[in-house]
């Protein structure tokens, strides 16, 4: 039950991650594991796509694909909606983490 609870909370702060990388310059999903294993989250691809193709139906994220070494790679990189929503998520992250700190 512990395990479920925490999964349901450090989704949100994976879906801010993304959103946080994607605003900077435009990624792929390999890279996107390798990112959030170094923060301590250890997302397989089955877990990982489905969510970027979730983000990217609900417009916080567009995908572009550009053949690498002859293979087809899937770049996602943040929409202007995701933009408003990283903005109002860090605002809220920023009031929650002051307050629960201690």
């Amino acid at each position: 039950m512990k395990d479920q609870v925490l999964r349901k909370f450090f989704l949100g702060f994976i879906q801010i991650h993304i959103l946080h990388h994607a605003k900077k310059e435009a990624f792929y999903g390999v890279w996107m594991i390798e990112e959030l294993k170094e923060h301590g989250y250890d997302m397989s691809p089955g877990t990982l796509y489905p969510l970027l193709h979730s983000m990217e139906a609900k417009g916080l994220l567009a995908k572009e694909e550009k053949t690498i070494e002859g293979k087809i790679r899937k770049y996602y990189k943040i929409t202007t909606l995701g933009n408003e929503v990283l903005d109002e998520a860090r605002k809220k992250a920023y009031e929650l983490f002051k307050e629960i700190k201690d």
